[in-house]
């Protein structure tokens, strides 16, 4: 099973037309859903409720605060590379790794002659032996992945050190600002529960609770971030 990153959704669209919904019964998965490639249209600020660029925005904060000069930093769900770009000038080795290609061709010119490098592979099965400072999974990545087990236990291999890895996830508080976000990406909201969106097309996000976090994380430390959402140190 491969596992990715970011807050996105999508469904088919005609030309000129709405969006395309599965036959009846049919569902799409996470893994589709991604790799219909609008990372890049729901990270435009335009698409953005304010409290979506403010929990962002917090996002970038928090990694510029936690990172020294010299690090190693391993980002599992990269995406287009834009965390370990913005850190660029600081870390002494930053590793990406995602299962959608196409996105790791514009994260390698992200980077240019920085000390970043970007693989395609699984989160739950990272093809890496190396050892690292800090091991990230930001933007609700994890709260779109299946495994969520498996993508811990990576984590805790490749950044074995004590409170050296984080999560970013979000919170139910987040719910009526992603509905709307969905909804400015053409992509409706079908269900919502206590620990999930479900959108037209099957993409399914997750938001969790403080309690759910420690039961699935085991010992860490979990912090609010951006009124919004749960930033995870274990």
């Amino acid at each position: 099973m491969r596992e990715r990153r970011h807050e996105l959704l999508c469904l088919t669209t005609p030309l000129g037309g709405a969006p395309r919904l599965p036959s009846r019964g049919a569902t799409m998965s996470n893994e589709e859903a991604y790799a219909g490639g609008l990372l890049n249209r729901a990270l435009d600020p335009a698409t953005q409720p304010p409290e979506i660029r403010a929990f962002l925005q917090a996002e970038i904060e928090l990694l510029r605060d936690l990172t020294a000069s010299g690090m190693r930093v391993i980002d599992l769900g990269c995406g287009t590379g834009r965390h370990l770009a913005l850190l660029r000038d600081r870390l002494a080795l930053g590793v990406g790794v995602d299962y959608q290609h196409v996105y790791l061709v514009e994260a390698h010119a992200r980077a240019g002659s920085h000390p970043l490098h970007f693989v395609t592979g699984d989160a739950t099965a990272v093809p890496i032996a190396s050892k690292f400072d800090l091991a990230i999974c930001m933007t609700n990545t994890w709260g779109t992945m299946s495994d969520k087990a498996g993508v811990l236990r990576e984590m805790r291999r490749l950044a074995p050190g004590p409170d050296r890895r984080l999560l970013s996830v979000y919170a139910a508080a987040s719910v009526p600002a992603r509905c709307e976000w969905y909804r400015r990406l053409g992509h409706g909201v079908v269900e919502v529960a206590d620990e999930f969106i479900l959108t037209e097309g099957g993409f399914r996000s997750e938001h969790f609770s403080e309690a759910r976090l420690r039961d699935l994380v085991g010992a860490c430390v979990v912090r609010p971030l951006a009124e919004i959402a749960y930033v995870v140190t274990f």
